[in-house]
């Protein structure tokens, strides 16, 4: 950016990927909440891939894939029976939306 010019700020809708224009973008933005969430319980039990593995039921190069936010094989359904299968509880919950905003999916990991 040359010297001098003006930056714009644009401000988020709180999904990247709907801001990106991305096809699908809440889907994409649960997945990606999802697989924080698993990485951070694999991390906080200082699981290794061969653990996630069993646990999990799938294969070392499915795990890594997981780990490394490759999430193009997962449905957001599998993600949530992996946080099921490592211990955790998966909540969903349906409410009415406030006025002031759209509809939205929203994935909170406590």
């Amino acid at each position: 950016m040359a010297k001098g010019a003006a930056q714009q700020i644009i401000r988020s809708s709180g999904n990247v990927f709907a801001d990106m224009g991305l096809p699908d973008a809440a889907e994409l933005d649960t997945k990606v909440r999802l697989g924080a969430a698993l990485n951070l319980i694999v991390e906080r039990q200082s699981l290794t891939q061969a653990e996630v593995a069993t646990a999990l039921g799938i294969n070392q190069p499915k795990v890594s894939a997981l780990l490394n936010y490759k999430l193009e094989g997962f449905s957001v359904e599998r993600l949530m029976h992996f946080l099921v299968a490592l211990g955790q509880d998966v909540e969903i919950v349906v409410k009415s939306k406030p006025r002031s905003r759209s509809a939205r999916i929203a994935v909170k990991a406590a």
